[in-house]
């Protein structure tokens, strides 16, 4: 008998919900009454003593210092949605107690990712003795050196591997450092800044949900860094989107607006609503005025931001649909390239904010390691996007004799090069996974959670579903599989691509909607038993609301 199934045994006793439940719980880790008590019911308190991070005393008294001697502090971030909701986050509460205080984002394009020279300068030449950098910093040892020399302090908070050589700043708070015993290592960049501005908020004798009114801020955060949704990050989140439903940010409440969101936000929702549009002002324009919006006073303030980001998130839908077109078109009409076990392409003309957007969904059409390359001033810039297992940074590394510059990590990465090396770098790359990715990574992979029945999806059950939220890395939507299930003759394709249905097993029956499936219109059609992949979902029309199955995949029974 193995240890799961007794495990799982034992938790369904406790518990008595349905055992493929408890297997799942099971399989997460969740495998005691005190464990599932733990996820089911989060807790503030559950969360860790921030002064448990290395160097959080220091970075608290060189801020506390600054205050006292009233010098400038210029809070810098990244210009993505981790950046500027961390950048937000500690310029409002520094601003609440210290009115010299400001904020700085750099510019994707004329100033690229992270510390950046022009910043420094900016702080400089402003007299801002104290630079507090989120989401950003852990690699800038250089940079941080230079700022040293004009009699500039830095305060690191940073969520990204660090290299054995440390930037010679003030203080590093960062969980990931070899010598840092802090209990939870996933935490995002503004997850980080949350733990500084806890610690600054007790050691100045404020309330104790002083800090708290920042959650739906540090959710945003962990639901568009696609950090792991476990321990500490499970109890922010969870909180963030409590206050996202009952007194949200003037920014997050706008841009659910435009967007006519009307119902409670959940986790999906900052991914797929709130995220895009604070990205896309970094993306198409300016970040800064994502901060803008979140720091906003009034929600007329928040709106005026919100409907610019809004626009810019139009012109990126635009540019990105229009590229992955023109994209799909070349392989196409290329037999060579339809072959290849990569995707490199280059277009000059192609805008440089979706190029990684693009690579992405080139992916869902071409599963294999893709690059999208376009012109960038006088050099060639791109984004590299993988498949489940491959290792894209570490191909990437393999041409780096033909590269200016390149960074990034297992899944993502971006290079810069020379006009006259694009040629040859399509060639090495391919070269590279050719040799390396072995054939069933290019397959894409569902990973199902549990096998259950039509029966067993009652009302109940998915309530249980729901509790299990919020979904994220480490603790996905689950997914089940019903075999041998039949098409009930009801079925039809809706808006050209997505196709409805009604499933059975023995007497149960429920609705079925597959979007972008309407090639598997003929499996259901073939009259035969199905298997079929899905999520369970709640369907509203007229009011009424319904259980159904958000199906990812038919095949036939074998």
């Amino acid at each position: 008998m193995n240890t799961n199934k007794e495990k799982a045994d034992a938790l369904f006793r406790e518990l008595k919900i349905h055992p493929e439940l408890c297997n799942i719980l099971v399989q997460r880790g969740i495998d005691s009454y005190e464990k599932a008590k733990q996820f089911f019911r989060p807790q503030l308190s559950d969360l860790h003593d921030p002064f448990l991070m290395k160097d959080m005393h220091k970075a608290v008294e060189r801020i506390l210092h600054a205050f006292s001697s009233r010098e400038k502090i210029l809070v810098f971030g990244d210009y993505d949605v981790d950046g500027t909701t961390s950048v937000a986050c500690m310029y409002q509460f520094l601003k609440q107690h210290h009115s010299f205080t400001d904020f700085y984002i750099p510019h994707r394009y004329r100033e690229g990712y992270g510390i950046s020279k022009a910043g420094i300068d900016f702080a400089s030449t402003n007299n801002f003795t104290l630079i507090i950098s989120l989401d950003c910093g852990i690699k800038s040892i250089e940079l941080i050196q230079y700022a040293k020399g004009l009699g500039i302090d830095f305060i690191v908070c940073d969520h990204h591997l660090p290299d054995d050589q440390l930037p010679p700043a003030t203080a590093i708070l960062n969980p990931k450092q070899k010598d840092c015993h802090y209990p939870y290592k996933e935490l995002c960049g503004c997850g980080v800044g949350f733990k500084l501005i806890t610690a600054l908020a007790q050691k100045m004798s404020l309330a104790d949900d002083a800090p708290y009114e920042y959650l739906d801020l540090v959710a945003t955060a962990i639901a568009a860094d696609i950090v792991s949704i476990t321990g500490e990050n499970r109890v922010l989140a969870y909180y963030g989107l409590k206050k996202a439903n009952t007194n949200p940010n003037f920014g997050i409440q706008a841009l659910a607006c435009l967007s006519n969101h009307t119902k409670d936000i959940h986790i999906n929702n900052l991914v797929f609503i709130i995220a895009p549009r604070v990205n896309a002002a970094g993306r198409m324009d300016d970040a800064r005025k994502a901060v803008q919006m979140f720091v906003s006073e009034t929600y007329e303030e928040a709106l005026h931001w919100a409907e610019q980001l809004h626009a810019d998130n139009d012109s990126r839908k635009e540019a990105d649909m229009n590229i992955t077109e023109e994209a799909l078109a070349i392989i196409g009409n290329d037999e060579v390239m339809i072959q290849r076990r990569s995707t490199v392409l280059y277009q000059p003309h192609w805008h440089k904010g979706v190029v990684g957007i693009v690579a992405s969904r080139l992916i869902d059409h071409y599963y294999r390691p893709t690059i999208v390359l376009t012109q960038s001033g006088e050099y060639v810039a791109g984004s590299a996007r993988s498949v489940s297992g491959f290792n894209v940074y570490e191909a990437i590394h393999q041409c780096r004799d033909l590269l200016l510059g390149y960074g990034g990590h297992f899944y993502a990465a971006g290079m810069t090069l020379a006009n006259d090396k694009v040629d040859a770098f399509c060639q090495r790359f391919e070269e590279v996974v050719e040799a390396s990715i072995h054939p069933e990574l290019l397959v894409p992979e569902i990973i199902v959670d549990a096998e259950i029945s039509l029966a067993d999806i009652k009302q109940p059950f998915y309530d249980i579903i729901c509790q299990m939220e919020p979904f994220g890395p480490d603790n996905l939507r689950p997914v089940f599989v019903a075999k041998k299930v039949y098409n009930t003759g009801w079925s039809k394709v809706v808006k050209e691509n997505h196709i409805r249905f009604v499933l059975q097993q023995g007497t149960a029956k429920i609705t079925g909607i597959g979007f972008n499936m309407a090639e598997k219109m003929p499996l259901l059609e073939a009259g035969k038993a199905v298997d079929v992949v899905f999520k369970l979902d709640e369907n509203e029309w007229n009011g009424e609301k319904s259980l159904q199955l958000k199906v990812i995949d038919v095949r036939i029974t074998e």
